[in-house]
């Protein structure tokens, strides 16, 4: 199939976009809850919950930043047999043993180095690197300019904010928000928001 749906038309779905335009993608469509009938020159065609109509003539990605609803709506509409697809920006660095589960995305100029495992609805950001045997599980995000080193560990719906740092060996749990510019430098167990260099809880 040559039709990409893509669920959520805000400034990440049009990076996504961008990416599946040079994926080969030539006709590129939104699906999205606001009242906006274009999004980055790309047709907004229906609400969210009207993907039925195209489960069998097009393929779908979820572009929704949160990761909580990323995971619902992408879980939701595979269930219900949408063809969910992965996207690679081709400036981006991947290790040929490399896993990528369905609907993650690599941005611009991101780096995943040999024997990283991503999950499914992993957002890889531009500019983020991901060393060596990290593991980055589902809908996690590795936000633009952080960096992971190796044989890192990221938890489901984690967040590594922008231009955090997680240094080798290190474990973060599910559900936890590093904020931008923190550096994790030892294992985080406890789910929460952490900030600072170096990282501490804060809620």
């Amino acid at each position: 199939m040559n039709r990409l749906i893509i669920i959520g038309a805000g400034g990440h779905g049009r990076v996504i976009a961008d990416i599946a335009r040079l994926n080969g993608y030539n006709d590129i469509r939104f699906l999205d809850d606001s009242d906006i009938s274009v999004s980055g020159g790309y047709d907004v065609i229906g609400k969210v919950d009207e993907y039925g109509k195209y489960t069998d003539s097009s393929d779908f990605i979820v572009a929704i930043g949160n990761n909580k609803v990323r995971r619902s709506i992408l879980e939701t509409v595979q269930k219900n047999g949408a063809n969910i697809v992965t996207l690679i920006h081709p400036s981006a660095v991947i290790a040929e043993n490399v896993g990528i589960g369905k609907g993650s995305v690599v941005m611009s100029g991101a780096t995943v180095n040999c024997g990283t495992v991503i999950g499914v609805g992993v957002i890889i950001n531009t500019c983020s690197s991901v060393d060596h045997d990290c593991v980055v599980k589902d809908y996690a995000h590795i936000s633009v300019g952080s960096h992971l080193a190796g044989t890192v560990n990221v938890g489901e719906c984690t967040m590594i904010g922008a231009g955090a740092t997680v240094i080798n060996n290190v474990s973060v749990c599910e559900d936890c928000m590093i904020g931008a510019g923190a550096v994790v430098v030892k294992n985080i167990k406890e789910k929460g928001t952490y900030v600072g260099v170096p990282a501490k809880k804060v809620i």
